[in-house]
C-alpha cells in the first residue's frame, strides 16, 4: 500500500519541532516509519552543525589540556554507549535500581546520541533482522556509507517504536529524557564551555578557555566517539573473524575492540546477546565489562551474567576444526611423496623412541576422551549454531 507523502512545509516544520521534541509526530510515528529512506535535511542539521563545529579549531587551537579533555570525554562516553545504552537498555545484561537507571541514562544521554529508548529500539530491531532487508543498517543491504551515516540521517528512522521497548517505557523519567534528548547534550555542552571559561580565569597557566574546552572537549569528542560506535554497525559486519556461525555477517574484531572498548567482539555478541561480557574468552580485551565489574563496586549496578559453558565449548571447538582444517589445507600442499618417503620413517622412529621413553618412567595413563583418528571428518563436522534470537 502507498503511503502519501507529507508536503514540504509539513516536513519542515515537523523536524524543527522535532530538534525539541523527538516523539513529535503529526501524522503518526508508524506512518513515518513506512516512508522510504530519504535525508532530512532540516532534521539532522545539528547532527551538520556537530561536525561542522570541529572546524573550530581553526580558531581557539588547541592545548595539553583541552585534547586530554577530548580523549577522557570520548573513552568516558563510549563507556556510556557500550555498558549502558548496549550493555543495559538494549540487553539487560545486569540490573540496577530505578534511580541507578535514570542516572546512567543521563549518561548516556552526554553521547548525543539521541535517548535510550530509540537507541535501545533500533538495536534491538537490528538483531531481530541482521543483515536481512528490514535491517536499517546493514553494510550488505544498504552500502557501506549508510550503514556508517546515512541512516540516521533518515527520517524514518527518527521515531521510536515504544512497542518495542516496553519493558522501558514503563518508567516516564526514561520516556521523558528520550523525547527530549536535546537537554542533556545541551546542559552538558554548557559544563564543558563553563569550565573551560573558569580555568582561563582561575588557572591561566593552563591555556585553555570555554571556546577551546568546548570545541575540544564537545565539538571534536562527540564526532569522533559517533564514528567510532558507528565503525560496529558498518565495518563489524565487513571485516575480522567469525567464530560462530550466526545467520548474519557478524564478525570478530580486535581493532574495533580498541576503538570500541570491547564492542569488537561482534560475533561473539551475536551467539549470545545476553552475557555482560563481550570478549567471551579471558584474553579478548573488553574494557566495558572491566568498567562494568569496577562499576558493580559501588553498589550501583549487580547481578552480571555470564555466557554459558556451551557456548564457550561451542566457540573453542569451531575453532579446533578451523585449526584442524588449516593444517590439513597446508599438509595437501606440503613436501612431494618422494620426500616423505624419507621424512615418515624418521619422524616415526623418534616417536617410538620417545614413547619408549616415557613408559620407562611414567606408568600408563588412560587414554583422553578426545582423541581423533580422522582429520579429514573433524573438518567437516563443524556445528551450524544458530543465533539466540533475544532482543
Amino acid at each position: 500500500m502507498s503511503v502519501s507523502q507529507p508536503s514540504i512545509f509539513q516536513r519542515i516544520s515537523t523536524a524543527l519541532v522535532q530538534w525539541i521534541d523527538a516523539d513529535y509526530c503529526p501524522d503518526g510515528a508508524a506512518k513515518m516509519r513506512q516512508e522510504p529512506d530519504k535525508v532530512d535535511w532540516v532534521r539532522v542539521l545539528p547532527f551538520v552543525v556537530l561536525h561542522i563545529g570541529c572546524l573550530g579549531v581553526i580558531w581557539v587551537g588547541w592545548s595539553p589540556i583541552a585534547v586530554a579533555a577530548a580523549v577522557i570525554l570520548y573513552f568516558g562516553r563510549m563507556f556510556a554507549v557500550t555498558g549502558i545504552y548496549h550493555r543495559y537498555f538494549s540487553h539487560k545484561t545486569y540490573s540496577t535500581s530505578r534511580l541507578g537507571q535514570f542516572l546512567l541514562a543521563v549518561w548516556g544521554g552526554t553521547t548525543v546520541q539521541r535517548g535510550p529508548l530509540w537507541w535501545a529500539y533500533h538495536h534491538r530491531h537490528h538483531h531481530r533482522h541482521s543483515d536481512d532487508e528490514h535491517d536499517a543498517h546493514s553494510p550488505h543491504v544498504h552500502g557501506f556509507l549508510w550503514s556508517h551515516i546515512g541512516w540516521i540521517t533518515s527520517r524514518r528512522n527518527f521515531p521510536t517504536d515504544y512497542s518495542q521497548v516496553k519493558d522501558l517505557a514503563k518508567f516516564p523519567e526514561l520516556v521523558f529524557l528520550n523525547r527530549f534528548d536535546i537537554i542533556v547534550p545541551a546542559v552538558f555542552a554548557g559544563l564543558i564551555y563553563g569550565v573551560g571559561a573558569l580555568l582561563e580565569a582561575y588557572a591561566p597557566g593552563l591555556g585553555t578557555s570555554g571556546p577551546q574546552l568546548l570545541v575540544w572537549g564537545f565539538f571534536i569528542s562527540t564526532t569522533a566517539l559517533f564514528h567510532g560506535t558507528s565503525c560496529i554497525n558498518s565495518m563489524a559486519h565487513l571485516m575480522g573473524k567469525r567464530r560462530y556461525k550466526t545467520e548474519d555477517d557478524s564478525r570478530n574484531s580486535f581493532i574495533l575492540s580498541i576503538i570500541c572498548l570491547g564492542e569488537g567482539w561482534h560475533n561473539n555478541h551475536h551467539r549470545y546477546q545476553s552475557a555482560t561480557r563481550n570478549g567471551f574468552y579471558w584474553w579478548e580485551f573488553d574494557p566495558t565489562y572491566y568498567g562494568l565489574k569496577a562499576l558493580s563496586w559501588t553498589g550501583l549496578i549487580w547481578g552480571f551474567k555470564r555466557v554459558p559453558q556451551s557456548v564457550l565449548d561451542e566457540g573453542r571447538h569451531q575453532e579446533h576444526l578451523e585449526t584442524v582444517a588449516a593444517a590439513a589445507r597446508a599438509g595437501s600442499a606440503g613436501p612431494s611423496p618422494s620426500s616423505l618417503k624419507k621424512v615418515v620413517p624418521t619422524a616415526a622412529a623418534l616417536a617410538v623412541g620417545a614413547m619408549q621413553a616415557a613408559h620407562a618412567e611414567a606408568p600408563d595413563k588412560a587414554a583422553g576422551a578426545a582423541q581423533h583418528q580422522d582429520v579429514s571428518s573433524l573438518a567437516a563436522e563443524a556445528p551450524e549454531s544458530k543465533p539466540d534470537r533475544q532482543g
